[in-house]
């Protein structure tokens, strides 16, 4: 294995896995695997790349670092030459971390300094200028994440958040350095004297130039742009032939669960229920038992074969009424427990493609169904991929962040997760 990953939630897992399996034209990607947690045994011959999902965004600060020391201890072990620690390009995290914790420790334990921060993402309209931030055009503590119930994002500059949750100073290097090109770059590094250093990003060419420079360092962090002229730098050296993400995929029934607040979410739900059977999780039926996984499932079965969708996605003030009335925790541990019953349930019941939306939900899910290493189809939008388990029942999966995905996101997932990928 050449590259490694550490992804601190399921749904950015996967949006590296696929920016890994592209690669860029004509040389293409790498062969990757996503394994859901730290796996036991060595990873399967013939892997390129390894991307590890762990649940450690919303953790305890010094859980998150153990668990990450773990993960990177194993992609050590097969032999990972370059490590990448991936978090989200809305850089979720609270005051407390845990993207600035984990970085740290991993920067240590490889004993390396001068380590890139960079979690823009400008096919999704993720950028990073002045060490800002950007959702679209709008500032990140502008976009809605502000909003978010568990990672509220009050501050778009990056270096100064970052600051509250490290040791040692944050460093910057700014556009007007990485627009003049990889050895700017390079040189830029190599001069940092700070552990942790924010670098601008307003282009996919851009972190293309950045992932050049940073070819030999051992540990990069950022979203999964970062990652996009990662497989060349191997190709390149003759480590690595190249290879197209396949089209793999499965027939069978389907469900679609929704967990995420987000907006972007909210309006695939709405555009959704134009045309398929949904049900609409209610919180309060929940906390008081009287929505189970078993109300789900059965909603779910009488609607087979209509691309039925279950969602619990509320507005910011619905989320905050009712965390205000029994806590963030209970609620967010009592979602998460029914999502994850839902999908053991209908796996059992035969479901073999499975759309989730949201980073926590399709954590519980994927940590639920415990499926091993997937395999990484091909893209449905931009940073979503299909992924299928191995194995005698094989499940295909597409695993979607909050605020990723087209309007008909749900309707086209399930068509690109058929037996042939198209």
């Amino acid at each position: 294995m050449l590259l490694g990953v550490i992804a601190d939630d399921f749904t950015g897992a996967s949006d590296i896995a696929n920016t890994i399996a592209k690669g860029i034209a004509p040389e293409g990607g790498l062969r990757t695997a996503q394994f859901l947690g730290v796996p036991g045994d060595p990873a399967p011959a013939g892997i390129e790349a390894g991307v590890i999902s762990l649940k450690t965004r919303s953790i305890a600060p010094a859980e998150a670092v153990r668990q990450s020391l773990l993960a990177l201890e194993w992609l050590l072990k097969q032999g990972c030459q370059q490590i990448v620690f991936k978090y989200c390009s809305t850089f979720d995290s609270t005051r407390e971390g845990n993207i600035g914790p984990v970085a740290e420790a991993l920067a240590e334990r490889l004993g390396v300094k001068g380590v890139v921060v960079c979690p823009a993402f400008p096919g999704a309209g993720r950028t990073i200028y002045m060490g800002h931030l950007f959702v679209q055009d709008q500032l990140l503590s502008e976009s809605g994440m502000q909003n978010h119930p568990l990672t509220p994002m009050s501050d778009p500059d990056i270096r100064r958040w970052l600051g509250y949750q490290t040791n040692g100073a944050v460093g910057a290097i700014k556009h007007s350095v990485v627009g003049q090109g990889e050895r700017a770059i390079r040189a830029a590094l190599d001069a940092a004297t700070d552990g942790l250093v924010v670098v601008d990003a307003i282009s996919d060419e851009d972190l293309i130039a950045i992932g050049t420079a940073a070819a030999g360092d051992r540990l990069l962090t950022g979203g999964s742009g970062i990652a996009i002229g990662l497989p060349r730098n191997f190709i390149r050296r003759g480590l690595a032939s190249g290879a197209a993400a396949q089209a793999v995929g499965l027939a069978g029934p389907e469900a679609i669960l929704a967990g995420s607040c987000s907006g972007a979410t909210r309006g695939q739900i709405d555009s959704h229920k134009a045309e398929h059977p949904t049900l609409e999780i209610d919180v309060d039926r929940v906390m008081a038992g009287e929505t189970t996984a078993e109300t789900i499932v059965a909603f779910m079965l009488r609607n087979r074969g209509r691309a039925p969708l279950a969602y619990s996605s509320s507005t910011p003030d619905g989320v905050r009424q009712s965390q205000a009335q029994y806590g963030r925790e209970a609620v967010a541990d009592k979602l998460d427990r029914l999502f994850a019953d839902t999908a053991k349930r209908l796996v059992a019941e035969g479901v073999t493609r499975l759309v989730v939306a949201g980073g926590e939900t399709s954590g519980a899910v994927v940590s639920a169904l415990d499926l091993g290493a997937l395999s990484i189809g091909q893209e449905i939008d931009p940073g979503v991929p299909v992924l299928v388990s191995q194995g005698d029942r094989p499940v295909a999966l597409a695993l979607k962040s909050g605020n990723f995905g087209a309007p008909d996101f749900f309707t086209k997932a399930l068509q690109r997760m058929t037996a042939h990928g198209q």
